[in-house]
């Protein structure tokens, strides 16, 4: 009797599958289909000039499916801006940090935040009647490693350690793609695979180092990307890696796909399909190039390629099952992205429907932005207490330089909604507290002399042009105005800060002087590092970048930021720029110098004692996890945040230390915490370059907590066995 009831409520299912079925006039349209069949359906039905278009990102005009688009989102969504007015009508967005900003706040609950901000975005500007932008497929996060400080588009990254990257972006993927198990709220496609950390000559240059630097440090951020955050999109890199081609490597196939389980869009960058002939002349002709991107995988060009691969397939370089293969990784993320359904199981599709507020426009938006632009101030410098300023007692304060009133764009930047600059928000709560503001630009005259003269404090804000260039288009594309200004496609050649003879300046005529760097990326500031007693670091092109460089001013809040590369005091410290051996002095793992500032290096208003540390084991075995408890206790006269940050020594490691654990933390004043970091056994194997693969070390580990890498304050042993 009970084997007839199963057999007769297998038959119900089946019969209510089979009606459901017939709803639709399609299988690919029926969102409880498997999608892989659902995949197949499509292709089935689609045209040989369908699958050729599929191939620039296309949708399906003929079953109504729209193109997912792709936009740049490295720090928010950009439709329109100082790099893209040309091509883009100017939409205005949410504009956070840059990602190096982004980075230097430690903190992958903030970042997943603005992953899931930015899709929210992206998904209302799809789906609102008066946008229609298609804009679901985010180009982020860069998850290159900063392995250089020279490096042009160091802007992007999250830093020099592949620890903190991974954990950032499998933050941003998570936030963007949304934490429902069907459908994705945006998709992220990660760039640059892989170890793309050099402009010059970029498309002719070469990446070179073995397997253990391979999965340890270049290509670690994109597994973790892949198989902990979800993500299913990659764009390759200009360069070769080892020889070959980025764009058409074997890694595309034998690590992405068959060892880390990807299946879906792989792009190359624009303009790289042609480069493979034009540039690196790799092949005779571009049908040869298209074969070969289509044999490693490619499944979306970024230039044009539709005469090629059209030719290739012609001349039998090509077979369309080719295609098709290919083809199926596009239609993958779209399935995820929605776009093939109309599924009441979609909590994104009502997005820009129902609500019609303009995201950017609300406060709620305008507060997380200024949240963000705090939490990624580092405090590099306070002697004497300067900061924070003493609104009660000082009544003068003289604001000095070229980037107090400006916000500055990048390369990537979208259009911003509003623009705070520092002079904005220093005025805005000196105002308020009856406190006399004076703005000079320059010297010009002895004006900025005299203001430092008058005032009872002064803050110079100096930094870069994130454009490499006074004025968007003056100087040619692979040229910027100074030396130590950097780009896309052009590197640094000098750390030294130009601005730095008017803090001299400044100093000279008012000892109570504050820096405030607002940059891509680090300088050499010795002297200023030497002689101004308080120095705050603060990257462009963010909204809300005046309030929060006010609100760290004057106290409204507690820095924490932190570095996130080795601020080396000299080029002459910094090896060759393609050498890409990681253990040739660079990043804090390998460098044996005296940095200007450490990775992880940053200051608080209060101070934090770390009083006990302990595991809940000490013993480690393979796939074990363990808790490390760290007691912090706030000993100042202020509530803040603090970065614990866990370090570990391997044994048999020839890295000096590599971080495997933080928290960024909040400790209300005379309170202590226990701090729990847990930390897997799989992030402490290294890279066995003969056995090819991830191996525990076994041995003792000394475990290292303190706030900096350089500062440890308590240490412990734990066994591997």
């Amino acid at each position: 009797m009970k084997v007839k009831k199963i057999i007769l409520s297998f038959l119900i299912l089946g019969s209510v599958y089979n009606m459901t079925a017939q709803q639709y006039k399609y299988p690919f349209l029926n969102p409880r289909l498997d999608t892989e069949k659902r995949v197949s359906n499509l292709i089935s039905l689609l045209t040989y000039e369908e699958k050729i278009n599929m191939f620039s990102g296309a949708g399906i005009q003929r079953f109504g499916i729209r193109s997912a688009g792709g936009t740049e989102a490295i720090h928010g969504i950009v439709q329109g801006g100082p790099a893209w007015s040309q091509n883009i009508k100017d939409q205005v967005t949410t504009i956070f940090p840059q990602g190096y900003g982004l980075g230097e706040t430690w903190d992958p609950e903030l970042i997943h935040q603005v992953g899931s901000t930015m899709a929210y975005e992206a998904r209302y500007l799809f789906q609102s009647p008066k946008y229609q932008r298609c804009a679901l497929i985010l180009w982020a996060p860069n998850a290159d490693m900063g392995r250089d400080i020279r490096w042009g588009r160091t802007e992007e990254c999250y830093g020099e350690d592949p620890f903190l990257t991974g954990s950032l972006t499998v933050a941003m993927v998570k936030g963007i793609q949304g934490d429902n198990a069907k459908y994705w709220k945006g998709a992220s496609l990660m760039k640059h695979f892989l170890a793309n950390s050099n402009e010059s000559g970029r498309a002719e240059t070469s990446s070179d180092f073995d397997s253990a630097i391979f999965n340890e440090y270049y290509a670690y951020s994109f597994r973790r990307g892949i198989q902990d955050g979800g993500s299913n999109a990659i764009m390759t890199a200009y360069n070769s890696y080892n020889g070959i081609a980025c764009t058409t490597h074997p890694i595309l196939r034998d690590i992405l796909m068959k060892q880390w389980g990807f299946n879906g869009i792989i792009t190359t960058d624009g303009g790289a399909f042609q480069q493979l002939k034009n540039v690196k002349h790799l092949y005779d002709s571009h049908e040869e190039a298209a074969q070969a991107c289509i044999k490693a995988g490619t499944t979306r060009f970024l230039d044009n390629y539709k005469s090629y691969l059209k030719n290739a397939v012609s001349k039998g370089l090509i077979k369309e099952k080719e295609l098709d293969e290919n083809i199926k990784g596009n239609l993958r993320v779209m399935v995820k992205l929605g776009l093939l359904d109309d599924s009441d199981d979609n909590p994104y599709k009502n997005i820009g429907i129902k609500d019609t507020i303009d995201p950017w426009t609300k406060q709620d938006t305008k507060d997380f932005v200024r949240l963000v632009a705090d939490k990624s101030v580092v405090l590099l410098k306070n002697d004497n207490h300067l900061l924070p300023l003493d609104q009660k007692t000082i009544k003068k304060i003289a604001v000095i330089g070229n980037r107090a009133d400006v916000i500055l764009e990048d390369w990537y930047c979208g259009t911003l909604p509003y623009k705070i600059t520092p002079l904005d928000g220093i005025k805005e709560i000196a105002d308020k507290n009856g406190i006399e503001v004076k703005f000079v630009r320059d010297d010009k005259q002895g004006l900025a002399e005299k203001a430092a003269a008058w005032a009872d404090v002064t803050i110079v804000c100096v930094g870069n042009d994130p454009t490499g260039s006074p004025d968007w288009g003056k100087a040619p594309w692979s040229k910027t105005t100074l030396a130590s200004d950097g780009r896309e496609d052009v590197d640094r050649t000098s750390l030294q800060l130009d601005q730095e003879d008017l803090i001299r300046l400044v100093y000279k005529a008012n000892p109570k002087t504050i820096t405030v760097l607002i940059s891509s990326f680090p300088y050499a500031i010795n002297w200023t590092q030497e002689h101004v007693p308080s120095i705050l670091h603060v990257t462009q092109s963010c909204q809300e970048l005046g309030h929060a460089v006010a609100d760290v001013l004057f106290g409204q809040y507690n820095p924490a930021g932190r570095t996130t590369q080795t601020w080396v005091s000299s080029i002459d410290q910094l090896p060759d720029m393609m050498d890409y051996n990681i253990r040739h002095g660079r990043t804090y793992m390998y460098f044996k110098g005296k940095p200007l500032y450490t990775f992880g290096h940053g200051l608080s208003y209060t101070s934090f004692d770390y009083t006990n540390i302990s595991t809940d084991k000490d013993i480690l075995h393979q796939g074990d996890k363990i808790d490390v408890n760290i007691t912090v206790r706030n000993s100042g006269n202020m509530d803040g945040e603090e970065v614990v940050q866990v370090y570990a020594k391997l044994p048999g490691d020839d890295a000096i230390k590599r971080l495997r654990g933080f928290c960024r933390t909040n400790i209300t004043k005379g309170d202590s915490k226990t701090v729990k970091i847990m930390l897997d056994s799989k992030d402490l194997a290294l890279w066995n370059i003969k056995d090819n693969r991830f191996e525990m070390p076994t041995g003792t580990v000394t475990l290292q907590v303190g706030p900096s890498s350089d500062l440890i304050k308590l240490e412990k042993n734990i066994l591997i066995k």
